[in-house]
Parts: structure tokens; sequence; C-alpha cells
């Protein structure tokens, strides 16, 4: 949200603060400042530039169109300038570029002043014309300014400009309470008064001065949804004359990054910006029937919005309307037919308290964001709902001319005041620090709190409406901290950490190990959305049509269900990587995908994604690159296994898999805990990735199971040497490198410790359907060394089992 300083400063009783100093201020209360940025109407704002008087004006002697002009800055003699403009003459007050500043021409580079010689003639400065200031385009000759103008006045003083500062800050979802200047400015007087203890005030505008003009208009109001729209106000103006708004609107306006409009609608923008509260304004001329009804829509009901947009209503929207028909979507748009324009002449200004729910579903359906439906969302000020009205109308009688012309209409009635006891004792105890109970109870009136009641113990604490997040006790510390300084806590000299032992393995741990084996890995963690376009996943994987959770009211048609896998999100990442030179990937996720059943429940589970894509390695004059394949993705997944314990006894089968092409399963027992492939052609296209990808997804859930089932052992290092012992292979292409490991792992269960295929030949040299592998074995008994027998038992026990049940024949 942006914050101007100058605006923020109007509404206090102190010059003393600088930009900075409030924002850090603002920041240690919990409105965190990210940036306080000058706003400058001029690059520069003319420094340097003062007001000079031309004495006189000779032409110059070797130049037609250049002049000598001896020019008085209002310090000390005359400094000659030669100028080139044809209308400077003698007597003129004019603006002057003195030595060594920097101008920002308007379309142009900046560039400095400096002493120079022009044809001869010394010239120490230069006269300048509007467009050399930045100050429009115009380029037909020098500014001339009043006469009465005094010579070294400052440009910026002399044209009355104004610099600013932009505050913006990071606000937190539950300060509603801050979304405007006024709430802003409670909040640094708060701070300010007691930490300096000084008496500061928010100078709120008069509204005394508010008075019906006539009764030669009047908008009869009836609310049928009282639940929705709790408070209801409006009154109208008539005499209106819209146009552009005064310099003073419009640079507020143009501070916090809104365009100005017209007077009308500029003036609802700066009280909502100003208040918090949202107004809005309809020509009274286009409500038929003289009358506004706060109405749920209608079925099949539409209203074209001011984007001309024609919208189908939901029988749950809230609507606006006149006799007839919908004239806004409350809270959120207003519609077409009865906006102001520049023949409006007459308005009904509309301030209202509606319900945040209502207007968040109807935002949310409409895919509509609007800073009012941003507010109403949050929840606003029941109680400042006339006293905006009465600001908004004063300021229209004077930008517009408007006059009252009836009576304030105020439906409804603002919420109670939410009554919380807070203990002294809980204070100290949670922020860590004594604070005085007079210091407390000043921080919370402060705050717009009342105290109903006080003891030596405790404070009957009565919480304004508009602070809908303060509801407990902890709740006001929590005020009560943020006012003191968040900063102001000590640290103390020792910290105490007492030990805890953990009986088994938490998932928090165990993602963290398997973040810090990844990241070990050379793997990159993203963080990918929860949201992805369920007609896409649809399409690509028409199983899950049935299970998608959908979002009843999505921000966006493009993001509208709860990822069914992390697979999605990661080709994301992968094409807005590649797009920026930086094809070779290897990432990895740790998120959840979601489900719904047949009986309608949704589940979540935990998952743990990778994938790999683009070249293996770095370029190297030692190594030539190769391209990933899908022999990466499966070591990374058997080396994340063994770092978990879980190698053993471990298989992989092949599946299917809508999404990955070559898909195998990797099983521990009954238990599928992974599952990787090729990313199919088809789904690289759909998400814009020209090149080849494999991913694996490991189900963390059931990883974490047999983590746990898992006792922790010892074993020692052997002693005993280690045998190495070869077979080449002649296979039927059928048979998978898992199942020669089985069955030679069944075959010899004592002395064989590792089984590892090296080398791979499919070729025209092989008889047709047949493959070579070549595997070695490594064979170890732990308490002697082995003997050639004992070796040559062992594997032949190993080659008649691949012999009998995988058909292999033994090559040379």
């Amino acid at each position: 949200m942006r914050i101007s300083w100058n605006w923020l400063r109007s509404l206090l009783d102190t010059d003393t603060l600088s930009p900075q100093q409030a924002a850090d201020i603002l920041t240690s209360t919990g409105l965190e400042v990210e940036s306080c940025e000058p706003l400058e109407p001029v690059p520069g704002m003319l420094a340097g530039v003062v007001v000079g008087a031309v004495r006189t004006c000779e032409k110059h002697p070797d130049a037609d169109r250049l002049h000598i002009c001896m020019v008085d800055l209002g310090q000390g003699d005359p400094v000659q300038i030669v100028c080139g403009a044809p209308n400077v003459a003698a007597g003129q007050k004019v603006l002057v570029a003195t030595v060594g500043t920097t101008l920002h021409p308007a379309g142009g580079e900046p560039f400095a002043i400096k002493k120079s010689k022009i044809r001869g003639a010394e010239s120490h400065g230069m006269i300048c014309a509007a467009d050399e200031l930045g100050l429009g385009t115009d380029h037909d000759g020098i500014l001339v300014l009043d006469p009465a103008a005094v010579p070294g006045t400052p440009a910026a003083q002399q044209l009355n400009l104004r610099g600013d500062h932009v505050l913006e800050i990071g606000l937190t979802p539950n300060r509603s309470d801050a979304l405007g200047h006024w709430g802003v400015a409670r909040d640094l007087v708060a701070a300010l008064n007691h930490r300096t203890g000084s008496t500061h005030k928010v100078l709120l505008p008069a509204v005394d001065g508010f008075k019906q003009d006539d009764e030669a208009r009047a908008i009869a109001v009836e609310v049928q949804d009282a639940p929705a729209a709790p408070r209801y106000a409006g009154l109208t103006l008539t005499q209106v004359k819209v146009a552009p708004s005064p310099e003073w609107l419009q640079e507020r306006l143009r501070s916090i990054g809104l365009k100005p409009l017209n007077n009308v609608v500029d003036v609802t923008n700066f009280v909502q910006h100003e208040l918090g509260q949202p107004l809005h304004a309809f020509d009274a001329d286009k409500l038929a029937g003289g009358k506004i009804i706060v109405r749920k829509a209608r079925a099949g009901e539409t209203l074209v919005t001011l984007d001309d947009k024609e919208r189908k209503l939901d029988p749950e929207d809230l609507l606006i309307a006149d006799a007839e028909k919908g004239a806004c979507l409350a809270g959120v748009y207003g519609g077409a037919h009865s906006g102001v324009t520049e023949a409006t002449t007459a308005i009904f200004l509309e301030s209202a308290c509606f319900d945040a729910v209502t207007i968040r579903r109807t935002a949310r359906r409409h895919g509509l964001n609007t800073d009012a439906s941003f507010r109403f969302e949050r929840g606003v000020d029941p109680e400042i709902t006339v006293y905006a009205l009465k600001r908004a109308a004063l300021l229209l009688q004077e930008v517009a001319g408007a006059k009252v012309s009836s009576a304030i209409t105020d439906i409804g009635a603002p919420r109670p005041w939410a009554e919380v006891d807070l203990h002294f004792a809980t204070v100290d105890r949670l922020c860590g620090m004594p604070i005085a109970p007079d210091d407390v109870a000043k921080i919370l009136q402060a705050l717009d709190c009342k105290i109903a009641a006080r003891d030596a113990q405790k404070l009957r604490v009565q919480v304004p409406p508009y602070r809908v997040d303060v509801l407990r006790e902890a709740d006001l510390v929590e005020e009560v901290l943020r006012i003191h300084g968040l900063d102001r806590v000590p640290i103390p000299a020792r910290l105490m950490v007492p030990p805890v032992l953990h009986e088994a393995v938490t998932a928090e741990a165990f993602g963290a190990n398997l973040s810090k084996h990844l990241a070990g890995r050379g793997f990159r963690e993203v963080m990918t959305p929860s949201l992805v376009n369920g007609a896409r996943a649809a399409q690509l994987d028409p199983a899950v049509e049935g299970t998608l959770v959908r979002l009843k009211n999505p921000l966006s048609a493009e993001l509208d269900v709860m990822r069914p896998t992390l697979l999605f999100g990661m080709l994301q990442a992968a094409v807005h990587n590649a797009a920026r030179q930086q094809p070779d990937l290897r990432l990895f996720e740790c998120g959840r995908r979601y489900a719904v059943d047949a009986k309608g429940q949704v589940h979540e589970s935990s998952r743990t994604a990778l994938l790999i894509t683009g070249q293996e390695g770095r370029e190297s004059w030692r190594a030539a690159v190769r391209g990933s394949e899908l022999a990466d993705v499966k070591a990374e997944t058997e080396l994340l296994l063994e770092r978990l314990g879980l190698a053993e006894g471990s298989s992989w089968v092949p599946a299917e898999h809508a999404l990955l092409g070559s898909a195998v399963e990797a099983r521990l027992g009954k238990h599928s805990v992974a599952v990787l492939g090729e990313v199919k052609a088809e789904v690289r296209k759909a998400f814009g990735l020209g090149q080849r990808a494999w991913y694996a997804e490991l189900d963390d859930e059931a990883l974490l199971a047999l983590v746990r089932g898992q006792r922790t052992t010892f074993r020692e290092v052997p002693k005993f040497p280690a045998v190495r012992r070869d077979l080449s292979l002649l296979l039927d292409r059928a048979v998978t490198y898992a199942d020669l490991e089985r069955i030679a792992r069944q075959a010899e269960r004592k002395l064989l410790r590792e089984v590892g295929l090296f080398d791979v030949y499919e070729g025209d040299k092989l008889p047709a359907g047949k493959k070579s592998y070549a595997l070695r074995f490594i064979l170890q008994d732990p308490q002697k060394t082995l003997t050639d027998e004992q070796v040559d038992k062992a594997m032949g026990r190993i080659r008649q089992a691949l012999e009998k049940e995988a058909g292999a024949e033994l090559r040379g």
C-alpha cells in the first residue's frame, strides 16, 4: 500500500519527523515500510536553478541569433550569459541554471551546465526554456516569469513545486484499520507519544461545517438484506459541476499511484485513501423511481459494469439496485448505466459497511479485485460511515459547487465494542519484559480502545469494532508490544535452551533431511503454486477429472483447481529458467498434492518431486558433456532411498502413468514409494518446454512411515576383503535389470553384497530381440577371507539362477 508522506503529515500536528524516521517507527510497530522513495514532480526538483533578472541584453557581435545578457542572480555582481532565445529582453525575470547544475530536459538525457565560451563570449549559466527544465515541451523561447519574482529565489519555490516521499507498506491481511492515511497516522502518533513522552494528536478533518442546503432532491433507501449490509448511509447532492479536479487533489491521488478522472470520482477515491472508507457516487437522474434498494441479485439477473462487461449475477451477490434494475455490485464495482459522466448534475453518494464474506465471494466469483472490495473484504469501520459521507460532501461542495439536497439516510447501527480482560502479568510474561500498567492503558487508549474497568491485576478493555483481528487477551498484548516497540525487547545475556529428545522422526525433520540431501546433490529447490489450470490437467490426464479439487470462487480461470501433481509447477519453473538461458536444470520441490474421493472428501498428501532436464555436468576440457537421461533421475532416487536406509529390499517394476513415458515404480514390500519416468512430449508441449525432461515423485508419507519403523543399527566396518566377479549376459529385451538383481540376491543371500550394471549393448551384432548386459557382483564374508572355491560356488548358483529364471546366456 502506498502512503504519501505529505498527505500523512497533513494529519499530524508535528513537522519534526523526517520520512525515514516515520518509516522506521512504523516498521517497528508492525506496519513494515518496504521502501521510502522520493517523489519529485520534476526530476532533481530544479536544484541549482534560480530566478534571475536580465539587466542588459545586447546582440552578440559575431552571431546574429545570439544575445549577451547581464543577469542579476540575487547575490554579488550580475553574471554574463549568452542566450539564443528570440524572446529574451532586458527587464525580464527568468529562470537561470547556474554553473554546476544538472538539468533533466523533457524527452532528453540529463546534462550539466558548465562555464563556457560561445563565439568568443564567456557564458556563466543558462537562461532556460520550459522543456529544458522538464516543465513541458514548449521550446519557442525562454520561460518569462512574473515581474514580481525576486532574483535568487530557488526555482522550486518560485514555481511552487513540492516534493514528496512515498512509503510502500507491506500490509498484513489483518490490518484493515491501516488501509488509509488516517489509520497509519494513528499508529505513528501512538508510538511517537509512547516512546518520546510527547502529546501529539491525529488531526482529523473537521466536518462541523456540514449542513443540508435544501430539500430539492431525496432518494429513498431500502435495505432488504441487513446481514449483508449492516450499515448503509447516503445523501443526495445537486448542482454538481463535473470537471477536472483542482491541482491539490490531483497531486494527492497521483502521489499514491492513482490517475485523476474527474472531481466527483476523485473525491470518492481521496476519502477512501484518507479514511479507509470506500464511497460510491451514482448519477441520481439515472436511478429509476428515485430509489435505492440494497438486495441480493435475482436468478438470471445481469449487470453491465463500468468496464462495459455484462456479468451474469449469482443469487448470493449483493446488489445496489434502483426500482427497476441493478445499479452496482455492492462494495465491488459500479454499474455502467448509473455511473457519473460529464453530463451528471445530481448524485447519490453512498457510504456503507458491507459484510466481508459476502463481498469477498462476489469479488472472487466475478474475478474482480478493486480498491473498494480490498477494504470491504477485510472489514471497514462501521462507526465512520456517516463521518466519511460528510467529509466527501464538504469536498464536493468545494471542488464541484455541489449542494446538499437531502438529509443523510443512515440505516443500521455500528457493531458493539468487544470486551476483553487484559492481565498485567500476562503482558509482562508474553512480552518478555515488564511494561508499566499506566503505559499499557495509555497505549491502548491511543489505539482508540476504551478502559471499561481497572484494578491492580487487570484492565477490562473495549475494542473498537474496526479492529476485527483483536479478539483475545494475546491480541491486546501484541497491540501493546508493537507500539512499545518490538525492537525494544531486551536480549538476555544468556539464552538457556533445554535439550529436547524426539522419540520418533518428525515430518519436519524428515523433510529437512530430504532437502539437505538433494541440495548436496546439486538440486535447486523451487516452490510453485498449489493452484493449477483444471482444464489442462484434465486434458493431459483424463483419469483425474473426477478427483480434482476445484475452487468455488477462483481468482482466475487459469488457477481454478488444487494441483493433482507437482509436475505441472515443476515444468513451469523449468520453462521460466530455460527462457532465461538456464536450460540445464536439476530441480526439486517438497509440497502437497490434492485429490477428492468418491464421497467428496478432500485428501492431501506430501510429495517430494525431482526434475532433471538439459545437460548433465558442466562443460570442461577434461570430460565431454552428455544429455540427461532416465538413468539419472533413477540413480538420484536410489541414492535418496539409500540415504534413508531403505535401499535394501527395494525393487523397481514397470508402471503405467498418464504423464510419464517409460515409467517405473519403486516398491518396498507392499508400499509404492516413488514413480519416475520421462515427461511425455505432449505434456512438455502443453507447458512450452522444448527439451526432454525426467521426473520422479516420491511419497513422503509412505517413506516417513517406513523410516519410523526402522531400528537404528550398527554395522562394523569389514575386516576382510571383498571379491568382484563380472558376468556378460545375453538376454531377451523384455528382461529388466531389476529382474536380474532380484534373482541374483535370492540365489546368493549370504555372501552377495552388491550388484551393478556397468555396460549395455543393443546392436545389429546380436540376434533379433536380444541385448547384452555386463553385471558386476561384489561378494564378501564378514568373518573370514573368501577362498576361490567359495566364490566360484556362489557365482555358480547366481549364474544357474539367471539362466533358469531369466533365460540368460553367458557370453565369452
